[in-house]
């Protein structure tokens, strides 16, 4: 965690503290609207995609719905990259299937720009990739210290852009190009959970006077 993001957040909660009576919606306005003044939404770019889907109200009440829904089936990924997208939403934050994370995105991404869906894809397809060629199996399938490894190398910011010879490390900058996106999208989607709304403070319709920080700053940020 950057060493400003906790000092971002207080302040958003104290913002938050003047209205004590809050809906989930309003927090999520209200954070949207420190993070376009400057205050940093945990673990994510306010130049995310994410950021206008998160001021849609309409967009809100269907993820509700979504995240209940028993019968539920992508609409826009296919079954194999739900599942690459629920192992991956876990270990970059933990709780997020809980959260529901994969149906959110999944639900923003039908309704999505035609470029953003294929950042996306691509963005799935380089970590299983990155999988296969390393490990021999796709990201679903690997062991918690082979994921760990993964995203380490992958949010690992590289030190040079050009890249090396075709047998070296030429992937790493896209990959971590590529982790950043999803770091986005996932943080979005959890952290304007209920499960994510908890995590900062809300407890229903109260705040507390300040956020008590993000649990992930351990985490592959």
């Amino acid at each position: 965690m950057p060493s400003s993001r906790k000092n971002d957040l207080t302040a958003l909660g104290s913002a938050c503290a003047e209205a004590k009576r809050l809906t989930r919606r309003e927090i999520v306005q209200r954070l949207l609207a420190g993070a376009g003044a400057g205050a940093a939404w945990p673990l994510m770019s306010a130049s995310h995609p994410i950021f206008a889907h998160l001021k849609n109200e309409a967009i809100l009440g269907e993820a509700k719905k979504a995240a209940g829904a028993t019968d539920w089936k992508p609409a826009f990924l296919n079954q194999e990259q739900n599942e690459t997208l629920v192992a991956l939403a876990e270990s970059i934050v933990p709780g997020s299937t809980k959260a529901s994370v994969n149906r959110f995105i999944d639900l923003l991404l039908s309704v999505d720009k035609a470029e953003n869906k294929r950042r996306f894809l691509a963005s799935l397809a380089s970590f299983q990739g990155e999988s296969q060629k390393r490990f021999g199996k796709n990201f679903p399938a690997l062991a918690a210290e082979q994921k760990f490894t993964l995203l380490s190398d992958a949010a690992a910011k590289p030190e040079r852009s050009e890249k090396p010879d075709s047998h070296g490390a030429e992937a790493a900058p896209e990959l971590h190009g590529h982790f950043e996106n999803l770091k986005g999208w996932i943080s979005g989607a959890y952290y304007s959970s209920e499960v994510g709304m908890r995590e900062l403070g809300w407890r229903g319709e109260n705040v507390f006077a300040e956020f008590p920080g993000c649990k992930h700053a351990g985490e592959h940020n």
